[in-house]
């Protein structure tokens, strides 16, 4: 499960846009939104995220355990 708030974090802390991240991963802003709120995405996606905002941590982010 992705730590949701983690990722909110990554993306504010590299002045980005949760619509500038959903453009870049090629999907709609409303559906980053929904995955955001399911905490799932693709493998791809993820993928694209940690090189977009330049992740040292990644599993931190995109496998977390016990994420409320």
């Amino acid at each position: 499960m992705i730590d949701v708030d983690k990722l909110r974090g990554a993306i504010a802390e590299k002045r980005l846009s949760q619509r500038k991240v959903a453009k870049k991963l090629g999907i709609s802003d409303k559906t980053f939104y929904d995955k955001m709120k399911k905490g799932i995405f693709s493998s791809a996606e993820i993928e694209i995220m940690i090189d977009m905002l330049s992740l040292d941590d990644p599993m931190s982010i995109f496998f977390a355990d016990g994420v409320s």
